[in-house]
């Protein structure tokens, strides 16, 4: 079968490799669509992750049709429409580091259990949207760090995949006002289309001036002062100007969620966020919440679709690749079988 793999730094290929045998406890998959994360063009520019580094199969979102069925499973079938926890193969994160990668004709889930490894989803759900499971659910875990209550106010930087999802999450949690911060319009159509309350365009618009029209102002800190009245920051932009713009803008006990990846080293004053009380968690993956999002996914999967930019076929694979990683040439693109 065909698979994608990291084979050197900056260098993918496509190569035949051994089809998975389904063994008597496992579900064989043929992928239908898998989607491009930002961790890929990672992973391709260091060539691979050790210790399968100049080797790494690439793919960890995704969705797929069930071809086979080993006889001590349950809850599965053949002809199955399914989503797929990467981070429980038992053989390795599927796509980043494990021994398979869901750029591929095939993949096996060995000692599988329905619930915990993968999960059935209707058929009227398209591939395409179905792929967006696992990032969706990276974005619903960076909101449950961020605990969220009823009547909250939030702010979202960063308008992509992972930003829209969060806006989806928060909504879903009870926050009363959502707002999305971003630098292109295409974007900020997008957040208001799946539910943001407002956007701003952080290219033309004082952020912190902006937020403490929306939400209104509160205490700054122990000290005089009054900042945005905003409940929620999360930062799924990874730029330092988000961080400078949340810490300087965070009102006393106010919450800082960070999912983004910060490729750089950020330098934070704790001295003067001291009296702020700031509470900053960070987040990674999705421990819990990789099946808790499906149902909404089922639900609303019309809603989803707009976060899919692009889709591109598996025989242009690597177009698709080069087209995720070129900034701003493309938002969400997942790879069709």
């Amino acid at each position: 079968m065909r698979s994608v793999l990291v084979t050197g730094p900056g260098t993918t290929e496509v190569r035949e490799v051994p089809r998975p045998e389904c063994g008597d406890d496992d579900v064989l998959i043929a992928v239908k669509a898998c989607g491009i994360c930002g961790s890929d063009a990672m992973y391709t520019a260091v060539g691979g992750i050790p210790p399968r580094q100049g080797a790494t199969p690439l793919g960890h979102e995704p969705a797929g049709e069930v071809v086979a069925v080993g006889r001590n499973v349950t809850g599965i079938g053949e002809g199955d429409h399914v989503v797929v926890n990467p981070m429980a193969a038992i053989d390795g994160i599927i796509g980043s580091g494990g021994a398979q990668g869901a750029l591929s004709d095939l993949i096996v889930i060995r000692e599988a259990r329905a619930g915990v490894h993968l999960r059935v989803i209707p058929p009227h759900v398209p591939w395409e949207v179905a792929a967006l499971n696992e990032p969706m659910a990276v974005a619903r875990h960076a909101v449950n760090r961020t605990s969220p209550k009823p009547g909250d106010t939030a702010v979202v930087f960063g308008a992509g995949p992972i930003g829209l999802g969060a806006v989806i999450s928060l909504k879903l949690a009870g926050a009363a006002h959502v707002v999305a911060v971003d630098l292109v319009p295409n974007r900020l159509e997008k957040a208001l289309a799946v539910g943001a309350d407002a956007v701003i365009n952080s290219a033309e618009e004082d952020v912190a001036a902006r937020l403490a029209e929306l939400h209104g102002t509160a205490r700054a800190g122990l000290v005089s002062g009054a900042k945005p009245g905003t409940d929620i920051y999360l930062d799924a932009a990874g730029a330092p100007a988000v961080l400078e713009t949340a810490l300087a803008s965070a009102k006393h006990g106010a919450t800082l969620g960070i999912v983004a990846v910060h490729k750089r080293p950020a330098s934070v004053d704790f001295g003067r966020l001291l009296t702020t009380e700031l509470t900053i968690v960070l987040s990674m993956g999705y421990p819990s919440e990789i099946f808790e999002v499906t149902d909404d996914l089922i639900a609303n999967w019309e809603k989803y679709a707009l976060i899919v930019s692009d889709t591109v076929p598996f025989g242009r694979v690597r177009e698709a690749l080069t087209l995720a990683a070129t900034p701003g040439a493309a938002e969400k693109v997942v790879v069709t079988f």
